[in-house]
């Protein structure tokens, strides 16, 4: 004990001055963000070291026999009910009909537990689900999402008190009541702290009684299901300048249960979200009392809002967003891949040019990595982690390589794509893209200072602790944690050097990887590039400090190299658990040598651009001796991956399960290019007859016997298909422009009066 009474006297005390100046305070909200949610696998990367035995051990999401059916009845049954096209530009809503099923099979309380009436799915499922209806319409996606995920349905079995849970969730689960969760305000997007909503804790008249509660004013905007709520879990800044509740004035942002029946509240008005027609809208409330047993959770949950929310939005970050960007990017996948083999241009089709291949392979390559990647979250999720670190890196990677295959598979099919209509399948994915980008914390925000601002707190072994002993009150109580936390972080450095040191020098050969892997190459290498990653987060944080909040874009970086070896992981994981399928071994290759190279671009943004040159130097030399090199997929690979969208194949369906292609209705563009797809893969033997004997017209083909009489009528069965396909939707001018119809009708009323007028002469 005297040794390390000595210790930390003469040495830590100095070290403990010197990090309280430059180690950023920690307020509240931060300090409820950061102990929100659970530490997973974000903490074995922040080690540098990440077991990656225990990642493939880990056991797959699956469904239970229940959910599969729900999965193969109601979903399916929901999917051929809802048209797309009509929902958004003539119905601007689900049909009357689609929300009495939505209510009638429980699609509000999936994640309601049985006991109250709720179908108690796990959170695959609710993935599933999300995913599959997404598929056939963003809409109905968007509405069965919404109460299953950051709503008071999961802020309830959380926080809830028991009369709380009795009384409301059954009313949810069968969809009695309607859900919304009013968070975001004019005054607060982001930054949800600043808002100006308030709740002045006083005396007020509820049913003929005089009670204690809340009185409220509030503008709130872009609240999803917020014109047709009829209960509304609100977010406010609470005070009680009377000290009514004995805790001072400023109670801090608090979540109350709001029946929008409630005297002073308005809803019903509409936002557009890019003319994607689900219900979202803005709500006001003025002068609106409540009691106190309508805080969500009672009065103990009082100014715990904050970490309410970000203990909750796991599930939209990490479940249904993901889930929806699945579904798009399983939807370009399918179509790009169908529409590049039908369509010809030049008598090839434009599936065989290079210049489509490379967006072909980016496409298949973005699904295989963002499926991989929410299975493995959803996994966790259902092992009951709230890992809200990997929840972000989930929102902004899965949202992001969604836009980017909607982007490619609308440069693929050109105008097919931009002449919207009945016939349009990828138009309303494209108009959608930017809000899953948008919601739930910007992809901006989240990644330049979410991701690795707070996993480096959260998800470090030493962090936190160390800067809560630093802004501990009692600064003698503080050194002393402090003493006992940074030795074991010196010793942590040392070991990151170490393993970094041998990684390095030996190319990535010398690393752990997982016993019998197929490729354990990869392995090593994200070992090598977990334990760079951890040397450079500590050097960069120790130089830093606090001064790393205003360096935006080397936090981002740094937390490119995080979500990469996340999303890395996931891929090789999936690999492995799938059977190692030797046919989907070139779009693993694609994908990691792909993040490979984005890994090592942002090592070299981050080194390029430290302050501290001795760091970027010393990393360098320990990590990075022989340069940091960039792989990228060859044009070979490249043209091997675009294939596997273009062929019709078992490997297909797997890259893009359980979307909706339009089963149980007559028509669907969908429906059609599968059609086509099968029409002319299967005529190809013939096509190719006919290339090889010079012959290009069907009739010239007939007529020199080149092809049978069977294989012309196989033959103009494709080429009609494929013409159903390729023709984009015209309308009538006064269909579309109402001044257009205005004419139309000023000239028939005129075209009348003269016909009455020659009539009567």
């Amino acid at each position: 004990m005297s040794l390390r009474t000595f210790r930390r006297d003469t040495i830590t005390k100095p070290v403990f001055k010197w990090a309280s100046r430059i180690m950023p305070e920690i307020s509240e909200t931060e300090r409820d963000a950061i102990e929100a949610g659970t530490v997973w696998w974000d903490r074995e990367l922040f080690t540098g070291d990440p077991d990656w035995e225990k990642l493939l051990a880990m056991p797959a999401a699956k469904l239970s026999a229940e959910e599969q059916d729900f999965m193969h009845g109601p979903v399916r049954e929901l999917c051929a009910m809802v048209d797309d096209w009509k929902i958004n530009w003539e119905q601007c809503d689900l049909p009357r009909e689609v929300w009495d099923f939505l209510r009638e099979k429980k699609f509000f309380g999936m994640i309601i537990p049985k006991q109250y009436g709720g179908l108690g799915f796990s959170n695959t499922a609710h993935s599933e689900v999300v995913r599959t209806v997404s598929s056939c319409s963003v809409v109905a996606g968007v509405t069965v999402m919404v109460p299953n995920s950051l709503g008071p349905s999961e802020l309830l079995m959380h926080f809830g008190t028991d009369e709380q849970r009795d009384y409301w969730l059954p009313r949810l689960a069968d969809g009695r009541e309607i859900p919304c969760f009013a968070l975001t305000s004019p005054e607060a997007g982001s930054d949800a702290a600043a808002m100006a909503d308030t709740g002045v804790v006083e005396y007020g008249e509820r049913e003929g009684k005089r009670v204690l509660g809340v009185r409220l004013n509030f503008h709130k905007r872009y609240i999803t299901l917020g014109p047709i709520a009829t209960v509304a879990g609100l977010a406010f800044k609470m005070y009680d300048p009377e000290n009514h509740l004995g805790r001072g004035e400023e109670l801090g942002i608090t979540v109350a249960l709001l029946p929008m029946s409630t005297p002073g509240v308005r809803h019903g008005e509409r936002h557009i979200p890019q003319f994607t027609h689900f219900q979202n809208g803005p709500l006001y409330g003025e002068d609106v009392f409540l009691p106190l047993d309508l805080i969500l959770g009672g009065e103990k949950q009082i100014g715990e809002g904050w970490k309410m929310l970000m203990t909750a939005l796991a599930a939209g970050r990490g479940i249904s967003l993901p889930a929806q960007s699945a579904a798009a990017a399983a939807i370009c996948a399918r179509s790009a891949g169908a529409y590049a083999r039908v369509r010809n241009q030049f008598d090839v089709p434009i599936g065989m040019f290079e210049g489509i291949r490379k967006p072909l392979a980016d496409i298949a390559a973005n699904i295989y990595q963002i499926d991989a990647a929410r299975r493995l979250t959803i996994a966790a999720l259902d092992e009951g982690h709230r890992p809200s670190v990997i929840s972000a890196i989930m929102k902004l990677h899965a949202t992001e390589r969604m836009r980017d295959s909607v982007g490619k598979a609308m440069d693929i099919h050109g105008g097919k794509a931009i002449i919207d209509g009945p016939r349009n399948y990828l138009g309303s994915q494209f108009r959608s893209a930017p809000i899953g980008v948008t919601v739930e914390g910007a992809n901006i925000l989240t990644r330049n200072l979410m991701i690795f601002g707070q996993g480096a707190v959260r998800s470090h072994p030493y962090m936190l602790k160390e800067m809560l002993a630093l802004s501990d009150e009692d600064e003698a109580k503080g050194l002393d944690a402090f003493d006992k936390v940074v030795w074991g972080h010196v010793g942590h450095l040392f070991a990151v050097l170490w393993r970094a040191f041998v990684r390095g020098w030996s190319g990535g050969r010398i690393g752990p990887a997982p016993a019998e892997a197929a490729m354990p190459g990869y392995w090593k290498q994200l070992s090598r590039h977990a334990a760079a990653f951890a040397l450079l987060a500590d050097l960069s944080l120790l130089t830093l400090g606090g001064a790393l909040r205003r360096k935006e874009m080397i936090s981002a970086r740094l937390g490119d190299i995080l979500s990469e070896v996340y999303l890395l992981g996931a891929v090789l994981k999936r690999f492995e658990a799938e059977g190692q399928h030797e046919e989907d071994r070139p779009i693993v290759d694609y994908v990691m040598r792909g993040g490979q190279g984005r890994i090592a671009g942002a090592f070299a943004g981050v080194l390029d651009n430290l302050p501290s040159r001795w760091v970027a130097f010393l990393v360098r030399l320990v990590a990075f001796p022989a340069g940091i090199s960039a792989p990228a997929p060859s044009d070979e690979l490249t043209s091997t991956v675009a294939e596997t969208l273009m062929k019709d194949s078992p490997q297909r369906d797997r890259l893009t399960p359980d979307i909706y292609l339009g089963e149980g209705r007559e028509e669907h563009p969908l429906k059609d290019l599968e059609r086509a797809f099968r029409y002319v893969t299967a005529a190809e033997p013939i096509e190719k007859k006919m290339r090889d004997m010079h012959v290009r017209d069907l009739e010239e083909a007939r007529g020199k016997g080149v092809i049978s009489e069977a294989e012309f009528t196989q033959l103009a069965e494709a080429k009609a298909a494929v013409d159903r396909v390729i023709a984009v939707d015209a309308f009538p001018m006064e269909e579309i422009s109402p001044i257009a119809a205005q004419h139309r009708r000023k000239k028939t009323m005129r075209d009348r009066r003269s016909a009455r007028s020659d009539a009567a002469q």
